[in-house]
């Protein structure tokens, strides 16, 4: 059933998945968190990493190297760095780590560095801001596997999490399967009205209505 509702998912957009969990009364989208690297849509179950400062602490592992190591293919691991520290919560060399370990990509709540390889090797990187002030000596790994902030939203291990260039929407595991059921019947319904509109129908008449009622909250 898992990789059914991923398969389902990755075929969804965020906007849809967005309107579903508005139509079902529920929170999950955060925006602002802008893919750095390659612009690819990215789906997959959650594993979280929590970042805090430093205050003299040395830590006995690179940050988010735990994450990487637990990963399933096809996970996204979604890192919370909201220090307010200019500090990387990732960098070029877990990138190349995670790709090699077939994870979905990284949504960084906070600045992310070395952009760049990331480019190069094709690895999705969602990031609040850039930066190239290392994480060295600024801020350290807190938690991993526990539930983090991203935005104002509470992203736990298991959750599901669709990223592209609108938003990172977070759905939690148990009302997964009724959001993806809402956002394909929203995702169709836009789809007769985007053909309506191509075929020439006024858009005021397309746009009217029923269209608010789509998205109307039960």
């Amino acid at each position: 059933m898992t990789g059914n509702l991923l398969d389902r998912l990755s075929r969804l957009d965020s906007c849809a998945v967005s309107d579903a969990m508005d139509r079902l009364g529920l929170a999950g989208a955060a925006s602002g968190l802008e893919p750095r690297s390659v612009t690819r849509r990215i789906v997959g179950r959650i594993r979280t990493v929590r970042l805090g400062p430093a205050m003299g602490r040395t830590a006995t592992r690179h940050l988010c190297t735990t994450a990487i190591e637990a990963a399933e293919p096809g996970d996204v691991i979604v890192v919370e760095q909201r220090t307010g520290i200019e500090a990387a919560g990732w960098g070029g060399i877990l990138s190349i780590g995670a790709q090699a370990k077939g994870i979905a990509g990284v949504i960084v709540d906070g600045p992310a560095r070395d952009i760049d390889e990331a480019v190069e090797i094709g690895f999705p990187v969602f990031a609040r801001s850039v930066t190239a002030r290392t994480a060295r000596g600024r801020i350290i790994e807190i938690a991993t596997g526990e539930p983090v902030q991203v935005g104002d939203i509470v992203v736990s291990p298991g959750d599901y999490a669709l990223a592209d260039r609108s938003c990172a929407v977070f759905v939690k595991a148990v009302d997964v399967e009724r959001v993806v059921a809402e956002a394909e019947r929203i995702a169709a319904r836009e789809a007769a009205m985007a053909k309506a509109a191509r075929d020439g129908q006024p858009i005021g008449t397309v746009m009217g209505a029923d269209y608010e009622r789509l998205l109307g909250h039960r």
